[in-house]
């Protein structure tokens, strides 16, 4: 049998990580280094491995009820070669330091089981609820997989040149840097989209580090909702940025 697709082959490395091709992420594990990934990423593997759903604490199980923000993920452990993927997104590998990495947990594919995360809040001047106002926080050392709806955009931000993004668009950002969810409007239109535009909220960025931005943009927030009515859908009362979690971190 002759084919082109033979010439899509196994990439050999000895690294844990391995960009496959844009949308395949291949991981060799060795029986002592498990990693978490996104629950169903498997498309393939070799090798005697075991794949087991990642136990939640009470406190991550609570802040996914309330948040609606959090991973499910399973636990691959082993010794062989597993292939990871999530509907055809291009991958991208990063190395989280102490510097910490804040991402929208639909953007996770995996990461080092070492790793911490935790549920954080993203200050509003308006208390909207939506895309963008709760995100996942990863810290420690070691490798995360992000995916992105195409190739993304990594933009530098200093105290000089601060950037805005599209809530529906950013993916992940350092977690050092200074953010605040704001929209371009008064607060007496803050109900209603920038006029006729179609543009709407944007998370906004201070200090030093970095913003990764996709080519692609959600259903906007303000078709998102946390619980029930009009106070879910605005943000205000318990649902808003200053009614509940004072802390701005779930646990």
């Amino acid at each position: 049998m002759q084919s082109p697709l033979f010439s899509h082959t196994e990439q050999q490395s000895q690294d844990r990580y391995t960009i496959q091709n844009p949308q395949l992420l291949r991981v060799s594990l060795t029986g002592h280094d498990d990693v978490l990934a996104r629950k169903g990423a498997m498309v393939a593997y070799q090798g005697l491995m075991e794949f087991d759903g990642e136990y939640q604490s009470q406190g991550q199980r609570s802040a996914r009820r309330n948040t609606g923000e959090g991973l499910d993920l399973m636990r691959c452990s082993g010794q062989g070669t597993v292939y990871l993927a999530n509907l055809a997104q291009h991958i991208h590998l990063v190395d989280v330091d102490r510097e910490g990495m804040t991402v929208d947990s639909t953007y996770v594919l995996a990461l080092d089981s070492s790793l911490h995360t935790e549920v954080i809040a993203v200050d509003s001047q308006y208390g909207i609820s939506g895309t963008g106002k709760y995100q996942l926080n990863i810290s420690g050392t070691g490798k995360v997989a992000l995916m992105t709806s195409g190739q993304p955009l990594m933009m530098q931000v200093t105290p000089e040149k601060y950037v805005n993004a599209d809530a529906d668009a950013i993916v992940a950002w350092s977690s050092g840097l200074r953010v605040q969810m704001q929209a371009q409007t008064h607060s007496s239109g803050v109900t209603r989209r920038r006029g006729n535009t179609g543009e709407g909220w944007e998370l906004s960025f201070l200090g030093t580090g970095f913003a990764l931005v996709q080519p692609s943009e959600v259903l906007p927030p303000q078709n998102a909702q946390m619980g029930q009515g009009a106070a879910a859908q605005f943000g205000v009362g318990q649902h808003g940025a200053r009614g509940q979690n004072q802390n701005n971190a779930w646990n």
